[in-house]
């Protein structure tokens, strides 16, 4: 068992998540490899833990995961994640499809002072990768949406604090993945981790809380949705069930093949009715020892109330304009667009309140959200969200598993003027959740194992979704997300539209493609998308203009456009755009030769990767 920092660890004033002599150990620990006294291995393997992990670059450049438990952030984090931004990598953070920040380029003798900077302000990078138990994703609309069963987020935060340093949680076969929502809707993806644990009351007719638990969801090269351990577990239950399941794998892994050896691996090779009868056996044993408690009575758990303080004051236009530029961006790769816009009365404004604003379950309050392009946010934008949080909301924001940043607690009367700030910082964009929000993983901006620039593919679909709105309008509730590779980071396996990067020869020369797939999407359960197509890099916006053109023709009344695709036949799909997939060299242009966001002939160079150690 785990030590918890304090009994009280739920709600707004949430206490460190990090610990200052970690610090210290990871400056000895480098030290002693570069003094040759520990392996390459040996360093990779506890430095991965530590949320360090090497680039593809051959320079002194790592990326930094920091691990933002639920998404949650106040606003001296907010400013603590914009100061490592400005002096430790290029001016400017992603936010992973796990509600986790990322920085790239962070030279490795930088990363002690950005984990010092993050630690002042309650903020670690343990366990953030490496074969651990990883960041908790819980729903960002947990607490404030009218039909969610209860708020999972006290719960996903004691979760949090009772595996964050845990004796198994750094020393699993492979990474270990643990979501709650509280929604019909699966917004966490519950169904693809390990555990996901989806709010549910008791089948007695009680409101007791509990939870319907699933394990072994995962994609990658073998997808799996999560298989049901229990439709009910009491809330009490929860931290004897994760040390049950965490047990079992942590004692029947297999530790030796990376490329199979999640839990998904282990529930095929034991069978499901053997692995459940262990995690059975494994769960009693734990509850005839003394089941670990909740800090919070599972009954009555914290309750995020309506804010009762004074906000701070709020800032001109002017000055959130100022405040988001006053830093700049730097380095390689794709940076944030950060352009400021008017943010009056218009179109734009009334697009962003139909796409990024939802009502509260408490009257008079707005949920907000700002989106993303990318998934990248600008120290300045940082800065400003914080104070805009500070002065709108509640001081705090939420990370989504969309990789957009969400306030709450916004009165509606004062939804013009947020929309007039967010646009003075570059956050205005409207389309929070729809097909122009394309989700992208890093890619081979900094990837090893990336075939591909994921964030250039997804640049090139904004663009063109930009210039034919027709499209966007038409399927609006399309998911796109895409990888660089097989992996998944992107989860293009539960997108309405997939892509994964890949590879295309073409005579003696390589030019980038991916497989596209259709269908896929998360609801109670997980379904993967069907491979419909190969398309070169420079086809993708056609290809998708195409498959949206598709769906206009062949739709049922008042079918939308995600329902279309996760019934349509692939080969169809394929048919509409089977002349985007062909390519030869005397038809090929110098540009497909070029993968997007690169300026440069394509070079494929997958690496080994870190993901396991």
């Amino acid at each position: 068992m785990s030590v918890l920092d304090d009994p009280q660890t739920a709600g707004r004033a949430r206490l460190s998540f990090a610990e200052p002599a970690e610090i210290d150990q990871f400056v000895e620990t480098l030290a002693r490899f570069e003094r040759g006294e520990i392996t390459p291995d040996e360093w990779r393997k506890y430095r991965l833990v530590r949320g360090t992990y090497g680039q593809r670059q051959a320079a002194d450049a790592q990326m930094l995961r920091v691990k933002i438990p639920q998404g949650v952030l106040n606003g001296e984090q907010l400013r603590a994640l914009a100061n490592v931004a400005v002096e430790y990598s290029r001016g400017w953070c992603h936010i992973t499809t796990r509600q986790n920040i990322q920085y790239h380029f962070v030279r490795l003798h930088d990363v002690e002072l950005a984990m010092r900077q993050l630690a002042d302000a309650g903020l670690t990078t343990r366990e953030a990768c490496g074969n651990s138990v990883r960041n908790i994703v819980s729903c960002p609309y947990a607490g404030v949406t009218r039909d969610e069963v209860f708020d999972v987020t006290p719960y996903a935060e004691a979760m949090t604090r009772y595996l964050l340093r845990h004796p198994l949680s750094a020393v699993l076969p492979r990474k270990f993945k643990i979501a709650f929502e509280g929604c019909p809707d699966d917004h966490a993806f519950s169904a693809i981790n390990d555990i996901g644990y989806r709010a549910a009351v008791a089948p007695d007719g009680s409101t007791r809380h509990g939870f319907r638990v699933t394990v072994g969801g995962g994609t990658s090269i073998m997808c799996r949705t999560g298989a049901g351990l229990s439709d009910f577990i009491p809330a009490g239950d929860m931290f004897a069930v994760a040390e049950a399941v965490i047990r079992i794998f942590h004692r029947h892994g297999d530790y030796e093949h990376k490329h199979r050896n999640r839990l998904k691996f282990l529930i095929k090779q034991m069978g499901w009715e053997a692995f459940r009868a262990a995690v059975t056996d494994e769960l009693d044993a734990i509850r005839a020892a003394g089941a670990p408690p909740l800090p919070f009575d599972p009954e009555r758990p914290p309750v995020e109330d309506e804010p009762d303080w004074p906000r701070s004051e709020v800032p001109s236009v002017e000055a959130i304009a100022d405040l988001a530029a006053a830093s700049s961006t730097h380095g390689p790769g794709i940076h944030p667009p950060a352009v400021s816009r008017d943010g009056g009365p218009g179109g734009e404004r009334t697009a962003w309140l139909a796409s990024n604003v939802r009502p509260q379950k408490q009257a008079g309050y707005s949920i907000v959200t700002a989106t993303l392009p990318l998934g990248d946010i600008t120290a300045g934008q940082l800065r400003a969200l914080a104070v805009l949080a500070e002065s709108y909301g509640d001081g705090l924001v939420r990370t989504t598993p969309e990789q957009n940043v969400m306030l709450r607690w916004v009165k509606s009367g004062q939804l013009p003027a947020i929309y007039r700030r967010l646009a003075a910082a570059g956050l205005g964009q409207p389309g929070a959740g729809s097909i122009e929000d394309v989700t992208s993983c890093p890619g081979a901006e900094s990837c090893r194992l990336a075939v591909t620039q994921s964030r250039g593919a997804a640049s090139l679909i904004k663009d063109r979704l930009a210039v034919v709105p027709a499209v966007a309008r038409a399927a609006h509730d399309v998911k796109i997300k895409i990888s660089g590779c097989p992996n998944g980071c992107g989860q293009h396996h539960v997108a309405a539209i997939g892509l994964q990067g890949s590879i295309r020869k073409l005579g003696d020369r390589v030019l980038p493609q991916y497989f596209l797939f259709v269908g896929g999407g998360v609801n109670g359960e997980a379904t993967f998308g069907r491979l419909a197509a190969k398309v070169p890099a420079r086809r993708v916006p056609e290809a998708i203009e195409r498959l949206v053109q598709f769906y206009e023709r062949e739709r049922q009344p008042r079918e939308t456009a995600a329902a279309f695709f996760a019934r349509v036949d692939a080969a169809k799909a394929r048919a509409a755009i089977a002349d985007l997939e062909q390519m030869t060299l005397d038809a090929a242009r110098p540009e497909d030769f070029i993968d997007p966001g690169d300026d440069h002939a394509f070079v494929p160079d997958v690496q080994d990767g870190e993901c396991s150690a």
